[in-house]
């Protein structure tokens, strides 16, 4: 009897263990293979615009900003700027967009608001303030509707989503990675949350929000 005691309470350990593991694993603790284009035999996407003049093409720019931003680590916290962007340590979601295109010769403080003064209909904004709207998920969608190039949300047409692209959600918004999992489904580069282990996460596949896909002209 006690040996069959122990044998479902090591059945049922296991079966936690692998129940952990998995759920780790779903929600990026545990970290996933990473693969590139080259490997879906899928062209990375190069613009012919390069809009500050950098000598890096506009997608590869975002790209790489996007990058730079989220090594500096900001801690996910909600608050207004007198100037606009953040200046410290903190940031949420929009500020890795705002960020990277801000460094690629797109300053999304003043393009979002220059859309808003011609375009006041498009927007459901009571009181205007140049500082904060930008920074809105809402209000950049309506935006990118309005200036960039709208793309499949299907995430299953992976040769369709290319790092630098943008991608939005109800309430949230990030940039494309150029990793792919397994499937070839990118990753995405965001930040969600203050628990969030990593910026750069497998994350297409939990969200069934998806409404927007976007590139930079």
């Amino acid at each position: 009897m006690k040996k069959k005691i122990f044998v479902i309470l090591g059945i049922i350990i296991i079966i936690i263990f692998l129940l952990m593991v998995y759920i780790l694993y779903i929600f990026n603790y545990i970290p996933h293979k990473q693969y590139s284009n080259e490997d879906f035999y899928i062209k990375t996407y190069t613009s012919n615009v390069d809009k500050d003049g950098d000598g890096i093409d506009d997608q590869t720019d975002i790209l790489n900003n996007v990058r730079e931003y989220i090594a500096t680590k900001p801690q996910y916290k909600s608050q207004y700027y007198a100037n606009g962007y953040p200046d410290d340590e903190y940031g949420v979601c929009t500020d890795v967009v705002a960020f990277g295109l801000k460094n690629a010769g797109y300053d999304l403080m003043q393009l979002v608001n220059e859309d808003i003064q011609n375009n006041r209909d498009d927007y459901e904004i009571e009181t205007i303030d140049k500082n904060i709207d930008f920074r809105r998920v809402n209000n950049l969608k309506v935006y990118f509707d309005n200036h960039a190039i709208s793309l499949t949300t299907d995430i299953t047409k992976i040769d369709e989503w290319q790092g630098g692209d943008i991608v939005v959600f109800n309430n949230h918004i990030g940039i494309v990675s150029d990793k792919r999992n397994k499937r070839g489904i990118t990753f995405v580069i965001h930040h969600a949350n203050p628990y969030q282990r990593d910026y750069e996460e497998d994350f297409l596949e939990l969200r069934n929000d998806i409404i927007a896909h976007y590139r930079i002209t």
